[in-house]
């Protein structure tokens, strides 16, 4: 029977795909990108325009073998991956591997994995946007001249394994800028005066705010006690009353870089786990009663769009559910970033009915608690504003200002359902006590208490407030966060220390080579600048060509210089918290053939090693405590139980969240022969095998460094 086949990225989407489109529809993954820049070779024709040599990818051939087949038998190929420029320069990729003519109907976008989505979308076939496939393609080549020229001067000057790149060398040098801050700044001291004040039988505490109308800062303990002094000394009088309301409002639905922000500083997730998450609600769970569903919207995005239908749809649940105080008269309507793409709605719920509590039996704890986080936001996104009395007055006597503020929260309006978090956040919205303040009436010192503070230096980053760095400096796109944070972490670039990012000393020193010797690379403007022009090129209105000539100039300029000039650099071992059991010396952190390891100092007197566990995020199926990656004696990798030895549990391949759908039993990752990935059901009387997406595949974002 002829067939139309449709082509995804993920074996996941695949199957929920085929599940709605059904007889007729024949749907295959091609697990991420098929063609690309050679790994063996800088693979760019820097000679003839920069024009790119791609090659299969390896372990890709079987994978085209078998789409090539499917597509001989079908009367039409519809190209359906993201909906982004990756998703567009695969689709690119594919429609020259099976020789599609230029300009053809074949490429569909989906939004959201949803039964109605999909039979909508594959009705509405376009070409494809060549304008997005060579913003994809300038970037690749971009990323691949920095990372294939300065990786090998990195390897010659510093250490093997090293690499830069457009986005990372930035993000890196964003934390080491605010690490020199750090470690230059210079405390100075000031004083807090608080005063309980007594009037009319009511006690309340202001603040001291200076002499006059003028704010004094006090900035010694002689200042402070002079200061106190003359307070016990005065009479005081209650100055001007100052009663109103505040509203706070609603922040829009998510977008990619608001959800990794959040999902940090609420549920504690890294970018890239939270990611991984989104992107398996996006593909779709299986639902009981419902089958396969995909529960939240494309989760690449930087627009706070919503459509009307979606708009419609969250009012009436808040029509239903809350009182009608909650609900605004018009929808609450939200500004996108000035630098925003606008390509795709904000991130929410694909379906309004789907209440996390009532689905949560068939959600894991990690994608229950992020979809509640998707699903609490937008509806409180459409909500009305809370409103806060507040009160301020101020308590003057002998000249002297003191200051009282408070507010009270009076009517709940989104803060209901939702209040998001900031970082580093000072109790905002503490209430504090509403006194009945009265103009001109005698105020009477209680107590004065007085304490020594120090200004503080600039926070370190976290991982949250990174993401919000890098995006408010217009530097990667939403797709790029994720892997760039991971990428600068696996190259020992940056450690994470009490959830905040501290550059290693390796760090340090690549950094002030890429500082001095290539500026453009590492500068923040520059940087940004690009990102703008890429944007223009996918728009239409620039030649990639031409962009990448530009750049290239000056950096062949740079590079030359830099290999010419630069000398060998040597890096001290970090060193751990960790105390060496042998000696008692603090160990160092080592990279060996199976990764990074604890080693003592004083080898090779002392010889002790530790392995650094990871907690792989699934729990012990014995116990249900963590299980942790480890290496064996002999240097091979496993998995098992924190609770060792009280409890044995141990698996030599790695163990996955997702339950098997032929028995509902375990399931573990194993790799074929041809580098694909399956996960396979561990009962000897089912070994159920379902492929997924290979470590290249889907859900990686755009490939930013070499």
């Amino acid at each position: 029977m002829a067939h139309k086949l449709v082509i995804v990225e993920s074996p996941a989407k695949a199957r929920t795909i085929g599940k709605f489109l059904g007889r007729g529809y024949k749907v295959e993954a091609s697990q991420g990108h098929v063609r690309d820049l050679p790994k063996s070779q800088i693979g760019v024709d820097i000679e003839h325009g920069f024009e790119p040599r791609y090659i299969t990818i390896r372990g890709r051939g079987e994978i085209l073998d078998r789409i090539r087949k499917e597509a001989k038998g079908a009367v039409k190929i519809i190209l359906a991956t993201d909906p982004d420029r990756e998703g567009e320069a695969i689709s690119w990729h594919l429609s020259k591997v099976l020789n599609i003519p230029e300009g053809d109907v074949c490429r569909v976008e989906f939004h959201e994995i949803t039964g109605k989505e999909v039979k909508s979308a594959i009705k509405k076939p376009r070409p494809i946007d060549m304008n997005l496939v060579d913003a994809q393609q300038a970037r690749r080549v971009l990323d691949r001249l920095v990372g294939y020229k300065i990786s090998p001067l990195l390897w010659a000057k510093v250490r093997k394994g090293l690499s830069a790149g457009r986005v990372q060398s930035v993000a890196t040098g964003i934390i080491c800028d605010r690490e020199k801050e750090i470690e230059t700044f210079v405390p100075e001291e000031f004083w807090n005066l608080a005063v309980q004040f007594e009037t009319d039988g009511v006690k309340f505490c202001a603040k001291f705010y200076g002499e006059g109308d003028q704010k004094t800062d006090v900035r010694s303990q002689q200042e402070a006690e002079a200061l106190i002094r003359r307070m016990k000394a005065a009479s005081f009088k209650i100055g001007e009353v100052k009663r109103g309301e505040r509203r706070k409002y609603p922040a829009a639905p998510f977008t990619t870089s608001n959800l990794q922000q959040e999902a940090s500083r609420k549920l504690g997730f890294t970018t890239q786990k939270t990611m991984q998450i989104a992107q398996q609600l996006y593909e779709g769970v299986d639902l009981e009663g419902d089958g396969t569903q995909g529960l939240v919207t494309y989760i690449r995005t930087d627009s706070t769009r919503i459509s009307e239908e979606a708009i419609d749809a969250v009012r009436e649940v808040i029509r239903e559910s809350y009182a009608p105080e909650y609900l605004p008269e018009e929808p609450n309507q939200f500004k996108s970033r000035k630098t925003a793409q606008d390509a795709h709605e904000a991130i929410r719920p694909t379906d309004m009915k789907y209440r996390p509590d009532a689905i949560k039996a068939s959600l894991t704890r990690d994608q229950l608690r992020l979809y509640k986080l998707v699903y609490n936001r937008f509806l409180a996104s459409q909500m009305t504003p809370a409103v806060y009395e507040t009160l301020s007055a101020d308590v003057l006597g002998d000249g002297l200002r003191l200051r009282f503020s408070g507010q009270k929260k009076k009517f709940a309006g989104f803060t209901a359902v939702y209040e998001e978090v900031l970082d580093d956040a000072q109790d905002e919205e503490d209430e504090r006590t509403m006194p009945q303040l009265a103009e001109g009436a005698q105020a009477k010192l209680v107590d004065v208490s007085s304490e020594q503070r120090f200004t503080q230096p600039p926070p370190r980053y976290t991982e949250a407030s990174l993401v919000r760095a890098l995006e408010e400096k217009g530097i990667g796109r939403p797709s790029t966060y994720s892997p760039t944070i991971t990428t600068i972490m696996a190259r020992g670039y940056i450690a994470r220390e009490n959830k905040r990012l501290v550059p290693t000393e390796l760090g340090q020193v690549v950094n002030d080579l890429m500082q001095k010797n290539f500026p453009d690379i590492v500068n923040v403007q520059f940087t940004a600048d690009m990102e703008e022009q890429l944007d223009e090129v996918e728009g239409g209105s620039a030649d990639w060509h031409r962009i990448v000539s530009d750049f290239y100039g000056p950096f062949e300029k740079a590079l030359a210089t830099a290999e010419a000039t630069i000398e060998k650099v040597s890096v001290e071992d970090q060193v751990s918290d960790i105390r060496c059991e042998k000696c008692g010396a603090m160990m160092v952190y080592k990279m060996g053939r199976y990764g990074k390891f604890l080693a003592c100092p004083n080898f090779p007197a002392c010889r002790h090693t530790m392995a650094l566990l990871t907690d792989i995020g699934v729990p012990c199926p014995s116990c249900g405590g963590r299980l942790l990656e480890r290496i064996s004696k002999k240097g091979r990798k496993f998995y098992g139980c924190e609770n060792y030895p009280a409890c044995d549990f141990v698996s030599w391949d790695l163990p996955v969240q997702d339950k098997c759908p032929a028995c509902g039993g375990r399931m573990v990752q194993k790799r074929g022969r041809k580098g694909e990935i399956y996960h396979v059901c561990v009962n000897e009387k089912c070994r159920t095998r379902v492929p997924v997406s290979s470590p290249d595949g889907e859900g990686e974002g755009e490939a930013e460094d070499e």
